[in-house]
């Protein structure tokens, strides 16, 4: 297998967990490369269910090693969390992880802070998960964070630590009238958790590098989807950080020639979690019966996602923006039970129909979607190895999502469990 990334092609939640376990038995190598146990990427093998918020989904695999990269936040205390349910479940972590030195810490100022501000917007908020991911990063690029180089170096630590303090209980005091958090108890946790994470601490992109000239193949993990992209997602209803294609390069500190190809994850239907545009948004009975059937509920937050018919206009704008040279389409099973089924093939604003997705916010706002209607198939497509197991109609609306993207498929998920999916024909075109 050539050097892939597998991503987001949606609003986060296509199945990326999955994919990514699959496609880890062929890699030598899976790396995270940006944001924080915002994520959730659920594994089901056999009956056991294992959710991971940081750690790549390769760690299920023996052997395998697992890097997460410059470009991700991290929770010391989730991360330790979760090393040790992995540990407990008789998954080695010890030996086959590795943080980047360049990662930057999220810091209990940057929780307050953020469950602070989405309180304080009211209708107006953003629907972040409020574990500090946004104020890491916008501290990361106002040139404050902390990063784990600087947390093995107790001076340093402690100066940046106090300087950060200063400025953030003035902020938490004057404006959420929160009580100052303690240098001393924050030091002393922090300065713990230095010395617990130590040996998994590296120059990641030096030990990147190494592993592709020893002809090593590696597989980078994107987390959220596309159209929560810092800068090509529906901002500012978006993650601080950069889901797309590019965000592989400067999140792990490797170079474009590193990248084979990019495999883009959506589910055969669309979702979204928390505030912002959704054009093809169902809020009647079919959005509730795709809900259901497909337990469409966050991993993290376990919020319930709302729902909607498949967006070709989506589709095509993350096959563009990412350079998509395949697509792995999920959750095709969640559709056995329609009679019609409805793509999203374009939106209508103001009266005119356009075939690309809008930047405007008030745009994205007037969308009238333009459906076509194929037929349903009534039947199970759970467990299917291939599309001769596959009714007519569900090969057929394979073939116009493709047609409409512009990309094929390579990988089709028919089932949450690790054997329910299928490689085409297509995926030797990325060995």
């Amino acid at each position: 297998m050539a050097n892939l990334v597998i991503l987001g092609a949606q609003w986060g939640d296509e199945g990326k967990g999955k994919i990514v376990d699959l496609l880890s038995e062929k890699a030598d190598v899976v790396v995270r490369y940006q944001g924080g146990h915002n994520a959730g990427h659920t594994v089901k093998v056999g009956d056991d269910e294992t959710i991971l918020h940081l750690i790549p989904s390769g760690i299920l695999h023996e052997g395998k090693m697992c890097v997460i990269g410059q470009g991700v936040v991290v929770d010391p205390k989730a991360l330790l969390d979760e090393i040790e349910k992995l540990e407990k479940k008789g998954i080695k972590v010890a030996g086959r992880l590795l943080i980047s030195e360049r990662a930057n810490l999220i810091m209990p100022y940057h929780r307050v802070i953020d469950k602070s501000n989405e309180s304080h917007r009211g209708e107006k908020k953003i629907g972040t998960t409020g574990r500090g991911i946004g104020p890491a990063y916008s501290d990361k690029m106002a040139r404050i964070g902390i990063r784990f180089v600087d947390l093995l170096e107790t001076e340093l630590f402690a100066e940046r630590l106090a300087d950060n303090l200063q400025n953030y209980n003035y902020i938490l005091e004057k404006l959420y009238h929160h009580p100052d958090l303690k240098f001393a108890q924050v030091f002393a946790e922090y300065e713990e958790y230095g010395q617990r994470l130590k040996p998994y601490i590296a120059d990641t992109s030096l030990y990147l590098a190494n592993a592709m000239a020893r002809g090593e193949k590696i597989l980078f993990e994107g987390a959220q989807g596309t159209l929560l992209d810092v800068d090509s997602g529906t901002y500012p209803y978006v993650t601080s950080s950069s889901c797309c294609s590019g965000g592989s390069l400067t999140g792990t500190g490797v170079g474009p020639q590193a990248i084979n190809h990019v495999v883009g994850v959506m589910k055969a239907y669309t979702t979204r979690v928390g505030e912002g545009p959704f054009p093809t948004e169902l809020l009647d009975a079919d959005g509730e019966k795709l809900r259901e059937i497909g337990h469409e509920y966050g991993a993290t937050t376990g919020r319930p996602r709302r729902c909607g018919w498949f967006d070709s206009v989506v589709g095509r704008y993350a096959v563009r923006t990412n350079g998509l040279t395949g697509l792995a389409v999920t959750k095709l099973d969640v559709l056995d039970a329609f009679d019609t089924i409805k793509i999203c093939t374009g939106y209508k604003i103001d009266g005119e129909v356009v075939q690309e997705f809008p930047a405007s916010l008030s745009k994205l706002r007037r969308i009238e979607p333009v459906f076509e209607e194929m037929p349903g198939w009534k039947t199970s497509t759970v467990g299917a190895k291939g599309e001769q197991d596959l009714p007519p109609n569900a090969v057929a609306y394979l073939r116009r999502i493709e047609e409409l993207v512009g990309c094929k498929a390579v990988l089709v998920s028919t089932g949450p469990k690790r054997d329910q999916t299928y490689f085409t024909p297509d995926f030797d075109t990325l060995l």
